[in-house]
């Protein structure tokens, strides 16, 4: 977008109601004509502008598209946004941000798409990723802790969904070990943190993050292992794409400004309070083969999820599928 078209758009936002285009040609230091044709730009890229005689212009609606100024209308992050990469299509924004961060990008860079080709999920599973439904995003952080803690960072993310989920809707999310978000047992969203690190620290470490946002049932493939949801499915209405990227990055950073204050306490507290297994029994399988069951007993500093099997002692499960009973 035209960096003047940005600034009409802050503008309409600052001001709220009608803006004449004599106060947008004076603050932009542009002629009427000129003013006149970045509103025509903004129309055409979706916006809804109405044009009053002697009132000037009003903004009424704003399209779901995922850009920068979209995003910052409702940003109140710190860290978390210092710079956006915006892509229309991309095989995977986590290899995007791998690469920026190699090359120094600030902490704080995100890189979002609005479809991913070859997105991954654990294990090299590939997860779809058609354009202009869901939410896809790779976070730079440059965290001053051990490779052994970064995992840690995996747990603080899932948990900056399930609070962003909770405040954009009206759903009850929980988590499930050790990197998906689910609603009603179906999977809403999925974690992917990459790192670079040396044996005396950590270079980066990316957040990858993906929602389900706006994807109707026929979008979602026939051969999922575990059923998948999005948040339009649950509520029965969109959910704005910007406004939700904000609110996510928003939680992000606050969870972590506690995590770089006061370390993985809290968030080792929240994850816990938020799992689909608190307190409740779990099998742990792998291959299909029953391996562990006990009592959910939270996890560790490493984010090993941790089974109490009463006289045999508590288990670390580094590992695995998990299925409450």
């Amino acid at each position: 977008m035209h960096h003047r078209a940005s600034a009409i758009l802050r503008l309409f936002r600052q001001e709220g109601g009608f803006l004449s285009g004599e106060v947008i040609s004076r603050e932009l230091n542009v002629s009427r004509t000129a003013v006149w044709k970045h509103i025509s730009a903004l129309r055409q890229a979706g916006y809804v502008i109405e044009a009053v005689p002697s009132r000037g212009y009003q903004l009424l609606s704003a399209p779901d598209v995922l850009n920068v100024e979209e995003i910052e209308a409702h940003l109140k992050a710190v860290v978390m946004g210092r710079r956006f990469v915006c892509l229309a299509d991309t095989a995977s924004t986590n290899v995007d941000a791998f690469r920026l961060a190699e090359q120094g990008a600030v902490e704080g860079t995100v890189v979002l798409a609005d479809s991913q080709s070859s997105g991954k999920g654990r294990m090299g599973r590939i997860w779809a990723s058609p354009a202009g439904v869901n939410f896809y995003c790779s976070v730079v952080l440059r965290p001053s802790v051990m490779p052994y803690e970064a995992p840690q960072l995996t747990f603080l993310s899932a948990v900056a969904v399930a609070r962003a989920i909770e405040l954009a809707t009206e759903l009850r999310p929980q988590i499930k070990w050790p990197n998906d978000v689910l609603i009603d047992g179906k999977k809403v969203a999925g974690l992917l943190n990459e790192m670079s690190a040396e044996t005396d620290g950590v270079n980066f470490v990316i957040l990858g993050i993906g929602v389900n946002l706006n994807m109707s049932a026929d979008q979602f493939p026939s051969d999922l292992r575990h059923p998948a949801t999005s948040l339009r499915l649950e509520l029965g209405r969109p959910v704005a794409r910007a406004r939700f990227a904000a609110v996510l990055l928003n939680e992000l950073d606050r969870l972590y400004d506690s995590f770089r204050s006061q370390g993985f306490g809290p968030v080792r507290e929240e994850w816990q309070q938020r799992c689909n297994a608190h307190g409740r029994e779990l099998v742990v399988s792998d291959g299909g083969r029953e391996t562990v069951r006990g009592l959910f007993a939270g996890i560790d500093g490493d984010g090993a999820l941790l089974v109490d099997r009463g006289d045999a002692g508590v288990e670390r499960i580094l590992s695995g599928d998990v299925r409450v009973l």
